[in-house]
This record gives C-alpha cells, structure tokens and sequence, in this order.
C-alpha cells in the first residue's frame, strides 16, 4: 500500500496542476493562502488512506476550494480495485442524486427565459399527469387491513413541488406503503424506456401525498427533466450539455460516458459478503431515459467548477448563466413552516427544522448552525449521492468541497460523508 501511495503522489504531482488549469480552476500557492491548514488537512489525508487501506472504500477524490482558488485536490486509492487501477484526480464518477442540481439549473434557466413558471401546474406541461389521483390508506373493518383509497388532489401540483419534493410523488425504496409497493412494481427506471414512457407509467399511478403538503424525496426531478425537455424542444442530455456543460467547462458531465473516456470510470469494490461488486447503472452506452435525478457522471475538478458557479452568483470565468438573485433564490428554504418533511436518518443530508434542515430548488439548505450533529455555516447547501459522491456549498467561508468516490454500502457512504464535514471545517484557521 505505501508502494501505491508514492505511485499515485507522483501521479498527482505530474499531472494535478495541468489539470487544474485545463478547467480553469486557478490553485492556491498554499492551503494557508486561503486560509486552510496544510498539517490540519493531513487528517483528512489519513483518514481517506485509511479507508482505503481497512477496505471500506476502493478509492476517493476529494476537493477543497476557498476564496475561488483550489487549496486541497488529492485522490486515493483504486480507480477499480480489482484491476488493481489507481484512483486518478479525473477519474469519472456516477454522481447519481447530484445530478438533480445540474436539473434544476436547466429549469431555472428556462424560468429565466420566460418560458417556464414555477407557478405553472404540471399538468400544463405534461398533460398525462392531469388527472393524477392521490392514493390514502384506510382500514378497512370488515377484513381489518389497509386498503388503498383515491382522492383528488387538493390543489394541483407545480413545477415548484417538482424543484423542492413537495409535489406527492415518492421513490418506491424509501419506507413502506401500498403506494410505495406500486412504484416498485411499475419498474420505473427500466433502462431502456424513454423519457415519455417513463411519464406514462408515472401517470397509472397515484401520488403519496396531497401536493405542497410533504417534503419526499422522489421522483420529481425526473419528472422537471421531462418538462425541460417539452418546453426547449431538447432531449435533457442535449440541453444540460448546450446550456450547462459546455459553457461552464465542464468535458467530463454527462449522461454516459465516451469511449475513448471509459478507461477513467472508477468502480465499486466485490462485497466481501455476497463475494459480487454491487449493481450500478451501466454508464458507457447513450441511454434512452436521461434521468434528470440520477443519470449523470462527472469529475471532482467538473463538479468543483459547478459549485463555483453557484458560489459566483450564477456566473464563472466571465460566463453568466443565472442571474445572482435567481441563485439565491434557489439555495434559500423553500419549505413552509409546519411542512410535513420525511427526512432521511443520515445526518448530512437530514431536512427536517428540528436537525437545522431545510430545502431549497434542488439543494439541501442549513437554516439552523446548531441543531445539527455535523458542523457547516448557515445558508450551506449541497447535496449527495447514492454511489457516494458528495457536495456541498458554503457561502459564509467562501468554500466548496467536492467528495467523489462509488461504495456499495450505505453505511460507509455516511460516515465519509459525516467525516468529510468534520475534518474539512477543523481545518479553517482564519
């Protein structure tokens, strides 16, 4: 293992600064420059080697930037341990769940325009939706079960229920409920529907809950992708990468990955329990359904210049996509006071008020500096992934950290994603 350190140092030592200027990422001379620690980020350092080396994770790129300078980029590990492939700063990742962000800024883009409201009911876009009904469980006293009841909606759902997973709509592997076991049996996100049948089966079934009453997490933003695919007249892969993508400088995101670019997708390790690696979505084909909640890949240095446009107000090396207003508008708290919010039980990404939680159009967002167990500012917004990946914005120090890694277990994913919050912040020293 210390033989592939010093491999992997000298890969980095050769290549990370060329790299980093080929996305126009400008590099602090030193961590200190921007107010870091270099020997307090040696704990990070470790505590990734470590992981590696227990074999809790195959490998990881982690990158650190303050004051729009990159202060810390290093990776770790394998690429694909079995192949015995080192972990490579550009290595491609499936980002999963980040991808719903690059979906909002899509719609946002589009509500820019003019083109699309996020007052605007669903069902205007999306017609096949219109007469969604919502599914209630009932007892019923003759048998003494639970029996699925329709009612219509009490008010119609919106883009803006779609952009903070407030709409009704659910994921079928979160809990357990009649409308749940229906999502799972429509098989959603078969591989080789389109966009339009993927909406089709939506349309059979009913929502979990009453629109604008419940934070959960679920398929809404595949559902926006679809409307910004019906308002541009774009497939969703085209539009992110004409308007996103490529004015951002951003080579390695997308939807599946090039050919001649397959060689750097980094993999999950076997399970040493089941002896198998874990399924994970086949990148390496141009899919069908690009999903606009979880279909794309990307690099740490990519995902970096993302975070640094949000960071920039909606604007990065001179290009501007958004307006400053409409940025702050999208990491502010979108959800009602007395909202219902079905959180999830891991801390980093944890929405409910009582955990310092809120969520914003596509992110999640700190409203509260105490109520959570992880350390971050007020007005931090970010986001993870199911593979691993993660990111998070801070406005208040200036920051942005991406974590980039592909684990089959949901319960190391949470404790590198806590671990990344804990030891990135005990480095600020200014």
């Amino acid at each position: 293992m210390i033989a592939l350190r010093t491999i992997v140092a000298l890969a980095i030592a050769v290549g990370l600064v060329g790299h980093a200027q080929a996305q126009g990422l400008p590099r602090a001379a030193a961590p200190e420059q921007v107010g870091l620690s270099a020997e307090r980020l040696k704990r990070l350092s470790s505590a990734m080697h470590s992981g590696v080396e227990r074999g809790e994770i195959p490998g990881a790129v982690v990158l650190i930037a303050r004051r729009g300078k990159v202060a810390y980029v290093e990776s770790f590990g394998f690429r694909d341990r079995e192949a015995h492939a080192p972990m490579k700063v550009d290595s491609i990742h499936r980002i999963a769940s980040m991808t719903k962000p690059l979906t909002s800024l899509a719609a946002m883009l589009l509500v820019e325009e003019g083109r699309l409201s996020l007052a605007d009911p669903v069902a205007l876009h999306l017609p096949e939706l219109k007469d969604v009904k919502v599914g209630v469980e009932k007892k019923d006293e003759v048998n003494k079960l639970e029996v699925l009841m329709l009612e219509t909606p009490q008010r119609p759902m919106t883009v803006h229920d779609l952009l903070r997973h407030t709409s009704g709509f659910t994921y079928g592997f979160f809990g357990k409920s009649i409308v749940k076991d229906r999502y799972n049996e429509a098989k959603l996100f078969e591989p080789d529907q389109t966009s339009a049948q993927f909406i089709a089966k939506l349309a059979t079934l009913p929502l979990q809950y009453h629109p604008g009453t419940t934070w959960e997490y679920g398929v809404s933003t595949d559902v926006l992708g679809r409307i910004v695919e019906v308002v541009s007249g774009l497939s969703l892969d085209r539009f992110i990468a004409e308007r996103i993508t490529k004015p951002l400088r951003m080579p390695d995101t997308a939807f599946w990955v090039e050919p001649d670019k397959q060689g750097r997708i980094a993999e999950p390790q076997v399970d040493p329990i089941t002896g198998k690696r874990p399924t994970v979505p086949d990148r390496t084909r141009k899919p069908s359904f690009p999903s606009g909640g979880g279909g794309m890949v990307s690099t740490a240095s990519d995902y970096a210049r993302f975070s640094q446009f949000l960071l920039g107000g909606g604007t990065l090396d001179g290009v501007r996509l958004l307006s400053r207003k409409t940025v702050e508008y999208m990491t502010a708290d979108h959800l009602a006071p007395g909202m219902r919010v079905n959180g999830f039980p891991i801390a980093v990404v944890d929405v409910r008020p009582e955990s310092g939680g809120g969520f914003g159009l596509g992110f999640l967002v700190r409203v509260s500096a105490g109520r959570s167990p992880i350390p971050g500012s007020v007005g931090d917004y970010g986001w993870v992934g199911a593979w691993g990946t993660q990111f998070w914005v801070d406005p208040k120090e200036q920051m942005s950290v991406v974590l980039m890694m592909q684990s089959g277990s949901g319960t190391t994913r949470a404790k590198f994603w806590t671990l990344m919050r804990d030891l990135v912040y005990q480095a600020i020293v200014d």
